[in-house]
């Protein structure tokens, strides 16, 4: 097998929310500006983090410079740990077939397992941490590297190689995720990938982006052959 870089989406992909992130993000403009209405207006679904304050920012007439989106994204923290921990059992959890996928690339030789997502480095521990799972990624492509989700996904796979002590071109990258725009982004910079049905969009609607692969969940027999090459 090829060095495999692999790059794994975290909301819809790895674990379901209940929607955590969300209230997170309209506390922190309301907290800033009085403001939870920012965002009501449009999906976060395949966005990165600062993409979503832009937007928030640009619908309530504020600038929308780095340190505006910055200073949201602090406030964004600062809540996110409360209403992850607030969240119901019953709402936020791995998704189906996460943890055997997991299990079956753990320490396996040739191969980096990371995150492609995106949370800002920070959103992305607080998240997966409620789950025990934090701790599985060595490395990631964050919504703070990039605002572009090609790029951080460019970023993750560079430093994923790293890890392997390979050039980049030498390494196979594999893209898990559960949007069209994850799909957009493993093209974009040549990768495979993963599309799961297990966030807002059906395998259908996800193999009509042409993904390497559109499965219902990572539990399906050739998701887990798509992950191992």
């Amino acid at each position: 097998m090829r060095p495999t870089v692999l790059l794994f989406d975290v909301d819809g992909t790895l674990i379901t929310t209940g929607g955590a992130g969300r209230r997170a993000i309209e506390r922190a403009f309301e907290v800033r500006f009085g403001r939870r209405d920012a965002c009501a207006h449009f999906s976060f679904a395949g966005m990165t983090d600062r993409a979503i304050v832009r937007a928030g920012l640009a619908a309530i007439g504020r600038p929308t410079d780095e340190p505006a989106i910055d200073d949201v994204l602090a406030a964004y923290v600062a809540l996110l740990a409360d209403e992850v921990a607030r969240a119901p059992a019953a709402d936020y959890r791995l998704n189906r077939g996460v943890a055997g996928a997991l299990d079956a690339v753990a320490d396996r030789p040739g191969v980096a397992v990371g995150l492609g997502t995106g949370n800002i480095a920070e959103g992305a521990r607080v998240k997966l941490t409620r789950v025990d799972v934090y701790h599985r990624f060595a490395f990631g492509g964050f919504g703070s590297d990039h605002e572009d989700r090609a790029e951080l996904l460019r970023v993750g796979a560079t430093r994923g190689a790293a890890l392997l002590g390979r050039p980049l071109a030498d390494c196979r990258v594999l893209v898990i995720g559960d949007t069209p725009k994850d799909v957009a982004a493993a093209k974009a910079i040549g990768a495979d990938s993963i599309a799961v049905a297990t966030g807002p969009f059906t395998v259908d609607a996800l193999a009509a982006c042409a993904p390497s692969l559109a499965v219902a969940d990572l539990s399906a027999p050739e998701a887990l052959a798509a992950l191992l090459g």
